[in-house]
Formats: C-alpha cells, structure tokens, sequence
C-alpha cells in the first residue's frame, strides 16, 4: 500500500462511498451523511494550500483503500482538524490506519499545530484505540445529529486545550 499526498481524480467520490457503505452499515447512516461527506470533501479540496492542509490516499495501483485529511485553515483560532479517516473493508486491520494518521500527524507536528482535533462517535472502538495509541484524548461527548442521525458525538484533541 503507497499513500498518496494530494488530491487524485475520483477520490472524492470514492472517499465519500467507503464513508457512505461503512457508517451505514455501522450506525444507519444514510444519505444525508454522505452528502454531508462529499460537500464538505468537496470544498476542502477547492480551499486546499499545500503545507497548510494534508490529504493522504493510501493506494494499492489507482484504487484508493483509505484516505484522512488535515485542515489547517483554522489550526492558529481551534486547532487543525482532522477529518475523512478510513480504510476500505480490505484493508482494514492491516496498519494502513495507522499509516495515514501517522503522516497526518507529521504534517502537525512541521507545521507546529498546537492543537489537532476531530469529531467521530461511541462505539468506535478500533479508531478510537487507534486514537488514543497517537495521544488523542477525549475531550468532550454530547448527543448530536451533525451526521443525520443522533449519536453520542465525541471531540478528541491532541495538544494543547
């Protein structure tokens, strides 16, 4: 598996469908979250500055089996936001997790973010050991339907509160 930094040519409709099938399958997610997903995708890519923001593909040839991303247009007023963490059906369970945060992660740490974050829900287990492994703590947990559905959302941040 390579990871990729930048945009690649369908990856935006690809992030969106593994987001799509995954959630709907794991919490009944439908179709608001994944245009919530594709949106939101979409303009980070069109505000993208290089060494500001990441968004790493991990590849196997042209198919994308994971993505994550950092927006760092906020990182200096709330922190910069990690966002789009997953891995295909195929490749989870294999590291390529733990590669993609890892070279998010990297991207922080050379632009001296103080603060990293991100939003997800209970009952992630894997990602948020994986989360945790990285320094990630949880911050706060309230009942929320930014997703389409209510859940109990959690923020995790690393760094500075």
């Amino acid at each position: 598996m390579d990871l990729h930094l930048g945009y690649l040519p369908g990856c935006i409709g690809r992030i969106a469908e593994m987001h799509a099938k995954y959630y709907a399958e794991a919490a009944g997610f439908g179709a608001p979250f994944e245009a919530k997903v594709a949106t939101e995708l979409s303009e980070f890519c069109l505000r993208y500055v290089e060494g500001r923001d990441g968004l790493w593909l991990a590849t196997d040839g042209e198919f994308v089996h994971g993505s994550v991303a950092i927006d760092g247009s906020r990182a200096q007023e709330s922190g910069a936001h990690l966002r789009w963490f997953i891995t295909s059906d195929q490749s989870r369970g294999k590291g390529v997790g733990a590669q993609l945060l890892g070279a998010a992660l990297a991207l922080c740490k050379a632009q001296a973010y103080r603060k990293v974050y991100l939003w997800t829900f209970d009952g992630l287990h894997a990602a948020r050991r994986l989360y945790e492994k990285h320094g990630f703590r949880l911050s706060r947990s309230q009942r929320g339907s930014q997703w389409g559905k209510e859940v109990n959302e959690q923020i995790f941040m690393l760094g500075d509160e």
